[in-house]
């Protein structure tokens, strides 16, 4: 068997991933996604842009021949080259098992080798902003086979991230970490036992295997179907024998309160969370109500801080509070590579007409961002006394990005940040519904909304509008505004059911 580093990263991600990939049938495995290969594709283009700034050479040898790779990489540190792209390091492991390490850069510096006065160090290049742990595990991988092939240890490994500087990895600290990790991918690959299953959205979004490991985890109930089950709350509740639904729902949350993975009220939530699902029924939150707020506060606190804490988090005193005669739904769509917030889009709701419109300023390149931010504000500003309704902080932070970027007076933004309420928080705070996630998608489509295109999503919509600047295809734009108004509406249908649910419990 063949260890790569690609291997052990992905068994730090996920075990069972890694099993499937060495050991299951990939054509059941789907296909690279749209949004899969724009990532693909973004790590190339920072990798192409780093590696211009580094005069490299390359081993040359045949086509996954990792001996000669090896042996091509080997001339090439004998011959005391100053940096190397895509070096090949292949080491026995046992009888059976070889290594294989093919770090993105071996880096020459002063030092003492089997080759003479110098070392090189390995370096990685990851689109990544911070140092993640499956990455400065295979760091250490690299590092450990750099110092079996040049009979000396690197003084350090590089990761060279995303608008960062170069991040050096502490060998001490991971090389035994990596050690451990090896010798359990190992054994994990030569099982006869698939891993368990455990679904965690952010992880497994990208994964060919979603679509099997999901059917597995929905049809055993699985409680990483469950909102708050994260790795270290199943492992912790795998220690008190908590591992079904039926048990989880059932279950005394004084029980599981005192595993160190939970803590506050976040016990009891979870509980809540699991006979919700079991029930298949919302269930109003017993704690973070606006009344047990105030009943915490100091006795004086003010009136004007009271306010401004209830609306900005909480569930209002009144439901009716987010009723209105006109009310305004906000969302956004960002292309984060370019720093560009390219569509606003605003539904205004008139409650006294019955009637709804929906607005799109929309940005058709970078320079039109700041037209498509002041027509938003000319729209909020016919309607002064409208609340904002939103779903997540992004509006938010996006309105003060954009108002000192364009130099908006500050009492403006202040004013009308103070209409803006997040119906996420309202939601979130104070019921519990039996969905898989507190996604704006998962709770409107859990009440029957649903978006014109099924496939749309927050990352299509900046495939389209990369593809838009590409190709000057103006149907992709039309996607793009379909799918916000859709966003705007699902808001608002989401805000309607809430405060219908609350009037009637």
């Amino acid at each position: 068997m063949l260890l790569n580093a690609e291997i052990l990263l992905q068994y730090q991600r996920c075990q069972r991933r890694a099993f499937l990939d060495a050991n299951g049938d990939l054509s059941q495995r789907d296909p690279i996604s749209d949004a899969l290969h724009r990532v693909i594709q973004e790590k190339f283009a920072y990798q192409k842009f780093v590696l211009a700034q580094y005069n490299y050479q390359q081993p040359e040898y045949p086509k996954n021949d990792w001996e000669a790779g090896t042996k091509a990489t080997l001339e090439l540190m004998q011959q005391g080259v100053e940096c190397i792209y895509k070096g090949v390091i292949l080491a026995p492991y046992s009888e059976d098992i070889t290594l294989l390490s093919r770090p993105h850069l071996l880096i020459k510096q002063q030092g003492h080798s089997k080759f003479g006065d110098w070392v090189y160090i390995p370096a990685n290049i990851q689109l990544s902003k911070r140092p993640k742990l499956e990455y400065q595990i295979v760091a250490a991988f690299d590092a450990q086979m750099l110092a079996i092939s040049q009979l000396a240890d690197p003084p350090t490994a590089l990761l060279i991230l995303r608008r960062t500087d170069a991040y050096e990895v502490s060998l001490s600290k991971w090389i035994p970490l990596m050690h451990l990790s090896v010798e359990e991918c190992i054994r994990t690959l030569n099982s006869l036992e698939i891993p368990e299953v455990f679904i965690s959205r952010q992880k497994c979004n990208f994964c060919g295997w979603l679509p099997q490991c999901y059917a597995e985890a929905k049809a055993t109930e699985h409680l990483s179907l469950i909102p708050g089950v994260t790795p270290s709350r199943y492992s912790d509740l795998q220690t008190i024998d908590l591992v079904t639904l039926e048990a989880l729902a059932r279950a005394n949350p004084d029980q599981i309160s005192t595993l160190p993975s939970f803590e506050g009220k976040s016990a009891q939530q979870l509980v809540l969370q699991a006979r919700s699902t079991k029930l298949n029924s919302p269930i109003i939150l017993p704690f973070g109500s606006a009344y047990e707020i105030q009943q915490t506060l100091p006795t004086q606190t003010s009136q004007t801080v009271l306010r401004d804490l209830l609306q900005s988090r909480y569930l209002p005193l009144k439901p009716e509070s987010l009723i209105a005669p006109i009310e305004l739904y906000f969302d956004i769509e960002a292309q984060p590579d370019l720093n560009l917030d390219y569509l606003l889009g605003v539904v205004v709701c008139n409650r006294l007409t019955n009637t709804e419109k929906y607005y799109a300023f929309l940005a058709e390149s970078q320079a039109e961002e700041q037209k498509a931010w002041q027509q938003f504000l000319d729209l909020i500003a016919q309607y002064p006394q409208a609340p904002v309704f939103h779903f997540c902080p992004y509006e938010v932070d996006t309105v003060k990005r954009l108002g000192k970027l364009y130099y908006t007076p500050p009492e403006q933004i202040s004013l009308l940040l103070a209409r803006f309420i997040d119906i996420y928080d309202q939601v979130a705070y104070n019921v519990v519904l039996p969905t898989e996630s507190y996604a704006l998608k998962t709770l409107a489509r859990w009440l029957g909304f649903e978006w014109r295109n099924p496939e749309a999503n927050g990352s299509q919509s900046i495939l389209w509008y990369d593809k838009w600047l590409e190709t000057g295809d103006r149907t992709l734009l039309d996607a793009i505004v379909q799918y916000n108004e859709d966003d705007c509406l699902a808001t608002r249908h989401l805000k309607d059911w809430f405060v219908g649910f609350l009037q009637n419990s």
